[in-house]
This record gives structure tokens, sequence and C-alpha cells, in this order.
């Protein structure tokens, strides 16, 4: 009796083969994100081993996470219109007052993620979850039911990922698109959901200044430091090293001695006191910014 074709328009045997085939690829794609997460595992390792804070933009999918990720690195990430436009998180150093801070362009969220994804999306979600503070973007120049819809989706997947308890800004963007009226209108309705709201416009650069200092006073107060240390090969190779990790440091070599001055978060200055105490130097001053 001939056999009749069964799924897809295969036989038995054609269905058995297919299905293993498959069953070999799902289980190659689970050996590489497992492999991708030990890589990231060593990545974030040797971020806290820096020092440096981790900042991540997370939000619906094109927010418009990618476009304000460009404007504040200078890097230039295609843009594009779609869903998953961004499948894996790019990582950059920028400034902030108190020093550098490394800043994360994330998967965008999506409603009812199907069960075949979500494995493959948590080796970039939880790089949100070991976040210092988040960026979480809303296009604002869509409908209101649309914004709440969007909000609480993004509210209830960071929660999932176990990033409820991270500071979170909001920043609701494109109101380069809305009239004075529209975005009034707008926050209105999301005023008290929105954690930290901020109006920003990341093609234009509107606010973007306000959004870094906002940010910034997340991770901490900001201190003054200046210290003076002997001036020997070691000494330099330690000031080379605060260039690449504050924003603001200034060196002046006086005679057998350095001194430096800087500004950085609070829990860097004391690192920074730290060592300069075992590089027998001499601590200066140690004051809070003037507000």
């Amino acid at each position: 009796m001939e056999e009749r074709p069964g799924f897809l328009g295969l036989g038995t045997y054609e269905v058995e083969v297919y299905c293993e085939d498959i069953k070999r690829q799902i289980h190659r794609i689970r050996q590489d994100l497992r492999q991708i997460r030990g890589q990231r595992r060593l990545h974030r390792d040797r971020r806290t081993a820096l020092g440096f804070p981790l900042v991540s933009l997370a939000g619906y999918t094109n927010a418009g996470k990618t476009s304000l990720f460009n404007t504040l690195t200078g890097e230039s990430k295609s843009v594009d219109i779609g869903v998953f436009t961004t499948l894996s998180t790019t990582t950059r150093a920028i400034d902030l007052e108190g020093g550098k801070v490394l800043i994360t362009d994330t998967v965008g969220f999506i409603d009812r993620l199907p069960l075949a994804l979500v494995e493959a999306f948590l080796s970039t979600l939880e790089e949100t979850s070991l976040s210092n503070a988040i960026i979480l973007l809303l296009d604002f120049h869509e409908s209101v039911d649309e914004i709440k819809r969007k909000l609480s989706c993004s509210l209830d997947t960071l929660n999932e990922i176990g990033a409820g308890g991270i500071p979170i800004v909001t920043a609701l963007n494109k109101i380069d698109l809305l009239t004075p009226d529209e975005v009034a209108e707008r926050l209105s309705h999301v005023l008290d959901l929105a954690p930290n709201p901020l109006l920003i416009s990341a093609r234009t650069g509107r606010n973007l200044d306000q959004l870094g200092r906002r940010v910034a006073r997340f991770l901490g107060d900001v201190f003054t430091l200046i210290f003076s240390l002997p001036l020997t090969e070691a000494s330099i190779s330690f000031v080379s090293d605060l260039h690449r990790r504050v924003h603001s440091v200034d060196t002046i070599y006086n005679g057998n001695e350095v001194q430096i001055k800087l500004r950085a978060f609070r829990w860097l200055i004391e690192e920074i006191a730290g060592e300069v105490e075992k590089r027998q130097g001499t601590l200066l001053v140690a004051q809070p910014p003037v507000m």
C-alpha cells in the first residue's frame, strides 16, 4: 500500500529525518547560547573588576533605543523599523559627571514572546538585570493607549527578568514629532505610571544632558579628590589608568611628585583613595560636590 504524504507533503521517513535535523539545530543553538552566556559572564566580571557601572537601554521594540545609543556614544549602529532589529547587546563607554559609564543597547521587548524564543533572548535580557541603572524608552509619538500598553509590557518584562529593583529613568522619546499640547496630554496619562519620566528626543538631542545627569544621580554622589604621589613609573601608570576611568582629571607635575585633582562617583573615590595610600601618596582634599 502506497504511503500517504504526511507533514508538509513528506512521507513518514522524511518527516522523521526532518524532525531529527530540527532537534540537532536546536541542540547546536542551545550550545551556542551557553557559550555566549559564558563569554558575557567573563566580560561582566572584567567590567566589575575595572569598576565601571553599567546602564542599560531598555524598552519596547522600535522605541528608539538604538538611535539614543548612537547619539550618546557617537556610534552608527543600523537603525531600522521592524521587530528584533537589535538581536544582541552592544556596549560602549560614555562620560558622565562622575566618570566612565558603560551603556548597553539591548533587544526590544514585545508582548507574549513565544516560548521557543524565550531562551534565545535570555542571554541579552539578563544583561539588563545586572545593570546599575536602566533607561526605559517609550515612543511618545504613539497613541495614549499604545504608550500605556507598551509601558506596562516593559515594566512587566523587567520584573520577570529580575530587574524590577534597579533604578529606572523613563525616557519619553520622539517629542520632536509632537506639539506642546500633545506632549502635555500624553504626559498627564503616564506621569503616575512611568518611573522618573523625562521628555527627550534622541534624534535632536533635546534634554539628553538632563538625562545623563538624572542617570548619574542613581549611580551615587560625585566627590572631588585631590592627592599627590611620588613621581615613579608606577605612579605614572596609575595616573594613566585614572584618565581612562574618570571623566575629569587634572594633573600637575611638581619636582619629585605629581598632584592630581579629579571628580568621580563616591564608590570610585573610596577605591582611588585606598590605592593612593598603598602607593605612599598623600590625600589632600576629599569633598562632595557643591549643589
